[in-house]
């Protein structure tokens, strides 16, 4: 939940040059099966679309001002992104700019929060001048 809450106060900090969006994939530590000892809540694997969904409020919850998606039950979506279990991405005119390693070790906001500064100094810049001569 620590991670989640530093998330939304990146979200909150680049809302004027960056959409961001959730995406609830398959619980982590299910209790009914690798359970954590940290574990913030009691859910167990999901059986079924609904049990996602119902898992993927606590999320909404706890993370109030983004946007939520929630995985396939086939997990299309953390396939495609390697996400196994939590992975941060930039995407830009559906090219991944940035790219975290997979949690939790490589999970890094700060890798997020230092390209997301670069941009937007960037942008702040202005529009690059080029020069071509004939």
């Amino acid at each position: 939940m620590a991670r989640l809450r530093a998330f939304e106060r990146l979200a909150a900090r680049f809302v004027d040059i960056a959409d961001f969006l959730l995406v609830y994939i398959e619980e982590a530590h299910p209790s009914d099966g690798w359970v954590s000892s940290d574990a913030a809540y009691d859910i167990p694997k999901h059986q079924c679309l609904q049990d996602r969904l119902r898992a993927a409020q606590l999320m909404k919850a706890g993370a109030p001002g983004c946007p939520l998606a929630v995985d396939t039950m086939d997990n299309a979506s953390s396939a495609a992104y390697g996400a196994y279990f939590e992975r941060l991405y930039i995407i830009q005119e559906r090219k991944v700019m940035y790219q975290g390693g997979r949690g939790p070790e490589g999970y890094k906001i700060s890798e997020l929060r230092s390209w997301l500064d670069q941009y937007k100094s960037r942008l702040q810049a202005g529009p690059s001048t080029v020069v071509v001569q004939v």
